[in-house]
């Protein structure tokens, strides 16, 4: 039941932020589990969070959409998040991401720009494999690493995206390609 509550927020904010013509992207776990699928779907790996990057300047458009599918705004430790008005808990919220900025402060490199996504449904657009990556590799936490090798394994991810990734996240990537004999 679970996991049809995720897929739920998901689906329910992703058509809230289109029928408002919001630009937003899919990242994080989801947006993973989405690549994923397009070359095994029996290799994704469920995850409970939803996280959606967004343009600052979009967030009153955005918070709208939301309110019109029962979410409201909210900050916690400067992390915006759509909360479940029935079930205001922030484990349950849409996680915002934003488009350009540091996703933390110690990162080297922000989330990528808005215009970096794709239509891998109908419905929901998801932010680009290459961004996708990028995000993973800055985070580098252990979840993040598990999702990285998801792709590699399933054949997304290659070494020939190392020439094109600032060195220390070459070095990253190499390392988890080498570890997976590609």
């Amino acid at each position: 039941m679970a996991l049809e509550d995720v897929t739920g927020r998901l689906e329910r904010i992703c058509r809230a932020l289109e029928e408002a013509a919001v630009p937003y992207a899919l990242v994080g776990g989801q947006a993973v589990a989405m690549w994923v699928a397009t070359k095994d779907p029996a290799a994704v790996r469920t995850t409970k969070g939803v996280d959606i990057l967004l343009r600052r300047d979009d967030l009153p458009a955005a918070r709208a959409a939301a309110s019109k599918v029962g979410m409201d705004y909210f900050e916690a430790m400067g992390v915006g998040m759509f909360l479940e008005r029935t079930d205001p808990h922030p484990r349950q919220a849409v996680h915002l991401v934003w488009a350009g900025e540091k996703v933390r402060p110690n990162y080297d490199l922000p989330a990528p720009a808005i215009d970096q996504r794709e239509r891998l449904s109908p419905d929901i657009q998801v932010v680009s494999l290459a961004g996708l990556v990028h995000m993973k590799l800055t985070s580098n936490r252990d979840l993040d690493r598990v999702h990285l090798r998801d792709m590699i394994e399933v054949g997304l991810v290659g070494r020939e995206l190392l020439a094109a990734l600032p060195p220390t996240l070459a070095a990253t990537l190499d390392a988890l390609l080498t570890e997976a004999g590609r």
